[in-house]
This record gives structure tokens, sequence and C-alpha cells, in this order.
């Protein structure tokens, strides 16, 4: 299996464990800590989903697509498009959310930071060694 293989697989498995995550959250908290764990937590999977997609991308750029998705349906939300299409869908609901919320951001913001830094984590090479 190629490195890009692996590395589509390792997303797909970050995916699914940040939806398990994102799950089990709603279910054990409520108010503030459920709201904004699920706010980084939609950040971190959209980024598992651009690795997926693009399994080269280095890691500042997967976090930075993932943020600035995440604030444009966060500000697409001032048009209440999303609470219209929320009202008629479950899925639109999920993906698009229904109210803007200016806290939401910074929360994006920590899900990225730390989306990021793990995909640093897991891709750094170090030094080449010198012959």
């Amino acid at each position: 299996m190629g490195n890009s293989a692996r590395t589509r697989l390792a997303a797909c498995a970050a995916a699914s464990a940040v939806l398990v995550a994102g799950l089990v959250i709603r279910a054990v908290a409520t108010g503030d800590v459920a709201k904004y764990a699920g706010d980084a937590l939609y950040t971190v999977l959209v980024q598992a989903l651009v690795v997926l997609l693009a399994p080269r991308v280095r890691p500042l750029v997967a976090a930075s697509v993932a943020l600035a998705f995440s604030y444009a349906v966060e500000l697409l939300q001032l048009t209440g498009v999303p609470a219209e299409l929320a009202a008629r869908s479950l899925a639109a609901r999920l993906v698009l959310g229904s109210t803007f919320n200016a806290p939401d951001l910074l929360w994006y913001a920590v899900g990225a930071g730390c989306a990021g830094l793990v995909h640093r984590a897991l891709t750094f090479r170090g030094p080449s060694p010198v012959a």
C-alpha cells in the first residue's frame, strides 16, 4: 500500500473517530461543553476530509482550508439560508447549522489548530541524516 493510500485510510479512520466522538459528546454532555466541543470537532472533521481528498496536502494548508470552510459556513448563517434548509433537512442542519454565533469562530480555530498540530506530528519526518 502506497503513502497516499495509507494517508487516505488514516484520514478515513480519523473522520470516523471524530464522528463517534461528536456523537458521544452530544450524548453525555450538555450546554456549552457539547456545543463548543462540537464546533471544534466540526473543523477537525473537515480537515480529515481535506486530507482524504488530497492526501499530500501540508498540515498548515489542510488546517487553513478546514478553518476557512468552517468560517464560511458560520458566516453563511447570517443570510438565513441555512436555517431555512435546516428546517427541511436534518442533514442540512448537521452540515450548515442554523444560527450565527460569534464564539463558534473561536472554537473552529481551536479545532483547526489541534487538527493541524496532530497532522504535523503524524507527518513530521525530522531532519535528513547526513551521509
